[in-house]
């Protein structure tokens, strides 16, 4: 899976996207550099002068704006004109700014597209059905690649953060996959937002679009207000043994936000394997299943439902299942919806 967690075989077809190597595109980013500095200290006239319109013309409003993100500082002086996102939810939050003029291309779509959203993104070209190559990316002539998961950036297929810097392209990735965070929450979704608004001069829409999703988080949540927390186990994957959300993760906020109670919330990562006696034992009572490409939601379910081992599960006894696209349970636009989903799923008397 794309998301940097390994996951089981069962649920996991083998489709890496083929290594690249890194040579070819360093050489041509070396001799691109080289170019414009020979231009830069060659004829006069050639480069950017004191006295160039260039180098007078005043800086866009509201930058320069500095962004520390996992770790990279980048100061950008105008906002990105040609971005490149590479899994699905950076596309979503960037066109849900309304920047779909500022993207120079797409990749990696792992479940339906939001409906609003639909017309905006088949505008797009679609670079790859996976990660694309750092050539394919170069060829794009972006000045911003913007990646969800940290595979995005992955060093062994030759699309390290540093390989794009070399090249001149700044890089932002998604703030959930930054080592060393203790835990992510709505919070980080929110904040999410309003940097991308910041490196992209829209604020106020950031601003908007944030004041919009809280709306929404906040109108579920009280519907479920006082209820019973119900026990809840995500099943992500697995056969041998479940692959499942732990407690740092947004899906374990998600959960408390609907009036739920996540059974490995004391799994001290955003996912984890848990043997199946753990389930047995922590008795769930709803099941919530993370549909993405690959194994089918109706063949987790046939998995689940066959197990002897589970039978006295509650959850499985009772047939009580939660679906949610994988994408809704990552730091984007979508997770406030999530919220409603799993608050419907897990109360549904609140919802009549």
């Amino acid at each position: 899976m794309h998301d940097g967690h390994s996951r089981p075989l069962f649920s996991f077809p083998s489709s890496p996207a083929a290594s690249r190597g890194r040579g070819p595109a360093r050489l041509a980013a070396a001799v691109t550099a080289l170019s414009a500095l020979l231009l830069t200290a060659g004829c006069g006239s050639s480069g950017t002068t004191a006295d160039s319109p260039e180098a007078s013309a005043p800086a866009a409003k509201g930058f320069p704006v500095t962004i520390d993100n996992c770790g990279v500082t980048t100061t950008y002086t105008k906002p990105p004109s040609r971005a490149v996102t590479i899994h699905q939810h950076p596309a979503e939050l960037m066109l849900s700014l309304g920047l779909k003029d500022r993207m120079a291309g797409t990749s990696y779509p792992d479940s339906a597209m939001l409906p609003a959203l639909r017309e905006d993104f088949a505008s797009i070209p679609q670079l790859s059905k996976q990660a694309p190559s750092f050539e394919k990316v170069l060829d794009t002539d972006p000045d911003f690649v913007y990646g969800g998961y940290a595979s995005a950036f992955a060093e062994k297929e030759g699309r390290s953060r540093k390989a794009f810097r070399d090249a001149g392209i700044d890089t932002y990735l998604n703030r959930e996959n930054c080592a060393g965070k203790k835990g992510v929450t709505m919070r980080d979704t929110y904040t999410e937002i309003r940097t991308i608004g910041r490196i992209f001069g829209v604020s106020d829409r950031a601003s908007a679009l944030v004041s919009e999703l809280r709306a929404r988080v906040d109108k579920a949540s009280a519907a479920v207000k006082d209820a019973r927390d119900v026990s809840v186990f995500v099943y992500d994957s697995g056969d041998k043994s479940a692959f499942t959300a732990g407690g740092k993760g947004l899906g374990n906020e998600l959960i408390d936000l609907a009036g739920g109670r996540n059974v490995f919330s004391d799994l001290d990562d955003v996912f984890g394997d848990a043997s199946w006696e753990q389930v047995v034992d922590r008795k769930p009572e709803v099941i919530a299943i993370y549909d993405y490409t690959g194994t089918t939601v109706e063949q987790k379910k046939k998995f689940l439902l066959s197990q002897p081992a589970l039978a006295d599960v509650p959850a499985i006894r009772n047939k009580r299942f939660v679906v949610l696209p994988l994408t809704d349970t990552l730091v984007g636009v979508r997770s406030a919806d999530a919220v409603g989903a799993l608050a419907r799923g897990l109360h549904p008397e609140r919802f009549k």
